[in-house]
């Protein structure tokens, strides 16, 4: 697990493999029953930290004017880093499904019981941040969010996502 800060609030992430449970997370998280509250997040479409601290910005920006477009502060960090406007496919195609064995967990502001608490919660093995780049599924990333070779000819893919995210209630 790691803390970031960001604007004064703090983003701690926690990485996972082999889940065995999201089925039950997903179901908890729909019900509304998931404590505490958390983000989860499909990992393969994550090649680097920075595009969710990116994404965990606006959401909290969004915050602040008190114009969230999901319910939850948590959900809005999933639909601010799939970098489309359409809610329900946003949260499908970058939060987990039944089937997601690799996650990353997001809490805002959690105190280190509350993080523990979100660790508990996931079966699986929690593993470094640093295996974020090596563990991305290029590819599905390169598709879902339409990056072209030429563009990672000069840029990374994590800038590239994060550009998108940027960008996407100026579009």
């Amino acid at each position: 697990m790691k803390a970031f800060e960001i604007n004064g609030n703090t983003l701690s992430l926690a990485l996972f493999i082999d889940v065995t449970n999201s089925k039950e997370l997903l179901d908890s998280m729909q019900a509304g029953t998931l404590e505490p509250e958390a983000a989860f997040l499909n990992a393969s479409l994550i090649p680097d930290v920075f595009p969710v601290l990116a994404a965990a910005h606006k959401t909290l920006v969004s915050k602040s004017r008190e114009s969230l477009t999901t319910r939850t502060l948590h959900s809005e960090l999933v639909y601010n880093y799939s970098g489309s406007k359409h809610i329900t496919e946003s949260l499908k195609r970058c939060g987990i499904s039944e089937s997601t064995t690799y996650i990353i967990a997001a809490r805002f502001n959690a105190t280190v019981d509350e993080m523990k608490a979100v660790e508990r919660l996931i079966q699986g093995k929690e593993i470094d941040l640093e295996e974020l780049e090596g563990r991305a599924n290029q590819a599905q990333i390169q598709k879902h969010y339409k990056i072209s070779g030429p563009e990672l000819g000069i840029s990374s893919l994590a800038d590239a996502i994060t550009c998108r995210i940027a960008a996407r209630d100026a579009l």
